[in-house]
């Protein structure tokens, strides 16, 4: 697989080539906004990005607005900016996961491993096929979602699974922390706030896709649920 690795630091670059290499994955470099635009451009069998947030010219938060435009490629944010807004803004905007610098590049592999799991169409046997959800008709095989006029949503591999989830198991309380682990398939302190963000988004979509039907409910200082 094809990782495309975006940022002006060219040591940073070549920190996480290297590593991607040892994966056995195939690094593509990058280090400016408008060069990862082009490279995703020449490059259509790119897998996921690793994106810095400050870049000059084009910040990484205007290459994900310009990706996701017409394209669910797994993003990873790979930035020094820490803070909880710049991070829910990094996930708003349409980024996967978000890990801040000076990072561990175990970790950052570990990221790619779990967001690429995601992106792939690995469906568990004891799941039917196909899943109806209110106005939602949900094709685990082809992972596509659509209205009952036809209509499809597009929804990022992160969506996808967080719907999947609860659709999977109706009038079950998920909580954010089941969520997390069960979607992003790793632990973590910040899974509350990253989860919320997720369905966030996924709500607006639903909403917009059916005109307002709420598919995913929130169970008050306990979770999400599907009802059947």
């Amino acid at each position: 697989m094809k990782i495309l690795v975006v940022d002006d630091d060219k040591e940073i670059v070549e920190l996480l080539s290297i590593y991607l290499k040892n994966e056995g994955y195939e690094p593509v470099a990058a280090y400016s906004g408008q060069e990862a635009l082009t490279k995703l451009t020449t490059h259509p069998d790119i897998a996921l990005m690793i994106l810095d947030i400050m870049m000059p010219k084009m910040s990484g938060i205007e290459v994900i607005k310009r990706v996701r435009k017409d394209s669910e490629i797994p993003i990873l944010v790979v930035s020094a900016k820490s803070g909880d807004m710049d991070k829910i803004q990094g996930l708003i905007t349409g980024a996967d996961d978000y890990v801040v610098k000076p990072f561990n590049p175990l970790e950052v592999m570990a990221r790619v491993r779990s967001l690429l799991r995601r992106s792939q169409k690995h469906v568990k046997q004891d799941q039917p096929d196909i899943l109806e959800v209110g106005p939602l008709t949900i094709n685990m095989d082809s992972h596509e979602v659509k209205t009952l006029t036809g209509q499809e949503i597009q929804l990022t591999a992160l969506e996808f699974g967080i719907l999947s989830l609860l659709a999977s198991h109706p009038n079950r309380v998920f909580s954010a922390d089941d969520i997390f682990e069960r979607v992003w398939r790793q632990e973590s302190v910040v899974s509350a706030k990253t989860v919320m963000v997720h369905v966030s988004h996924l709500r607006d979509k639903i909403q917009k896709a059916t005109g307002g039907e709420e598919v995913i409910k929130t169970v008050w200082g306990v979770g999400y649920k599907v009802e059947a």
